[in-house]
């Protein structure tokens, strides 16, 4: 499997998190580190993408120096793809609040559980409207899903961001795919002629892949409809670590490219409603841009072996006391 620091940040989170941990002052630190004992505790798994407080320490009042020190500690918990979407997740969220003549600092709240200096398992995580990421670190490895992304507008239309789409590539790779497909395929591939309000896993704790649409396969794809599909699985894939994002590649090759399904809903030309899902024997990926008229997207990646670190963590208590 390959060690911590081979396996993708490790030790920059533990350096990230400790950097986070003396910017704070005592009380800051007390709401940062408070929560149950054991990390697979359930209420761990309770999380939303929607506006609204959640268990932490706020970021609403955070100084220059500590919000930069979360600004690190998203980029070693994330491969470049992921910071990226993260920070541009935060940026979008402030733009739109300026336009609802929202005041206040950025709405996120983060919780670090576990000792990053010890060898046991340590987790930590960054809630918030439209963004959500969780991760946890043990000795033999990483986990950071679910991962979620969404974007309210989906496209700035005015100010300094005007033009902006942060979540475009994941929209462009999937409708040039739909919209390659022959007749018969097509058929197969759309499931439905409106699509779905939301993603259909919603903020379920664990993701079930009966939740999502069959699909076209991979295997019945033209060679050209196979590149988009797996350039569009990579881009998902690579929000995390290089390591964590190969393993998870390497995952699928090993399981065969033909268990890849994708699954489309709604209009085909940019601006119009829709959605759509990828489905691998091991994660799930859903899209969708419905609401606001089809300028407000939402984005995520699920594993169902890995979500919560719990593969990791059963090890290890396992382990620990078996």
């Amino acid at each position: 499997m390959g060690s911590v620091r081979e396996r993708g940040g490790a030790d920059g989170m533990r350096d990230a998190a400790r950097a986070l941990v003396a910017v704070l002052d005592p009380e800051q630190v007390r709401e940062l580190c408070a929560g149950p004992a054991r990390l697979d505790a359930p209420e761990l798994r309770e999380w939303t993408y929607l506006p609204g407080a959640r268990p932490g320490l706020s970021t609403e009042g955070f100084t220059g120096p500590q919000r930069e020190a979360v600004d690190a500690l998203l980029a070693a918990a994330q491969g470049t793809a992921g910071a990226e979407l993260a920070r541009g997740a935060i940026e979008v969220e402030r733009h739109r609040r300026a336009l609802a003549g929202g005041t206040g600092g950025d709405r996120y709240w983060l919780r670090l559980l576990g000792d990053p200096d010890g060898d046991a398992p340590w987790s930590w995580r960054m809630n918030g409207h439209h963004l959500a990421v969780h991760v946890l670190v043990t000795p033999a490895g990483i986990r950071v899903t679910p991962h979620f992304i969404g974007a309210e507008p989906a496209r700035i239309e005015q100010g300094p961001q005007a033009g902006r789409r942060l979540l475009g590539l994941e929209e462009d790779l999937a409708r040039e795919l739909v919209t390659d497909l022959s007749a018969g395929r097509e058929a197969e591939a759309v499931f439905a002629a409106a699509p779905p309000d939301d993603i259909l896993t919603r903020d379920d704790p664990f993701a079930g892949p009966n939740l999502l649409p069959a699909g076209l396969s991979h295997g019945d794809m033209t060679l050209h409809q196979q590149r988009l599909l797996e350039r569009l699985v990579r881009r998902y894939l690579d929000r995390a670590p290089a390591a964590y994002a190969e393993e998870c590649w390497s995952d699928t090759l090993a399981h065969g490219l033909d268990a890849l399904s994708f699954a489309w809903a709604g209009g085909r030309a940019p601006g119009d409603r829709h959605y759509y899902c990828v489905r691998a024997p091991d994660y799930l990926i859903e899209y969708d841009n419905t609401q606001d008229g089809g300028n407000h997207a939402h984005s995520v990646w699920r594993h169902i072996r890995h979500d919560w670190g719990v593969d990791l963590l059963r090890a290890h208590y396992t382990e620990l006391h078996g």
